[in-house]
């Protein structure tokens, strides 16, 4: 197979510090953050607004990228299951998707609500909702 070279645009600064501190989903206590984006992307941001929903997409960079079974949600209770069918940070290609309330925009940086990425993650990518049929 072939190798991709993917290049952070920017990183995300948070509270959270450490992946024993981070909920495992934005809706159990996941903080604002920031996400701070290299300034070379500045123009990119254009259309980006308080308010509008997005998709992030980070590199979880401290993940394990061996890690091919987990029992979900760390529960040893629960039956071994592939990374591919949850949503565990350690995966081969650690590729973290994450939805995104835009409360700010501030230059090169974009204050966002409930956010369960580390401090430091890298941002790969951001994308708009799209609507129905859009």
């Amino acid at each position: 197979m072939s190798a991709y070279t993917l290049r952070p645009i920017g990183r995300v600064e948070s509270v959270l510090t450490d992946r024993s501190g981070a909920p495992r989903q934005p809706d159990e206590g996941a903080p604002d953050a920031w996400l701070v984006f290299d300034d070379v992307y500045a123009p990119a941001l254009d259309g980006l607004a308080p308010g509008l929903d997005v998709l992030l997409l980070t590199w979880l960079d401290r993940a394990d990228r061996d890690t091919l079974a987990v029992h979900p949600r760390g529960d040893a209770a629960r039956p071994l299951t592939g990374v591919f069918a949850t949503r565990a940070p350690d995966r081969p290609n650690p590729i973290g998707l994450h939805d995104v309330h835009i409360l700010a925009v501030d230059g090169p940086r974009v204050h966002v609500r409930h956010l369960e990425a580390i401090d430091g993650t890298p941002i790969l990518d951001v994308k708009p909702h799209l609507a129905p049929g859009g």
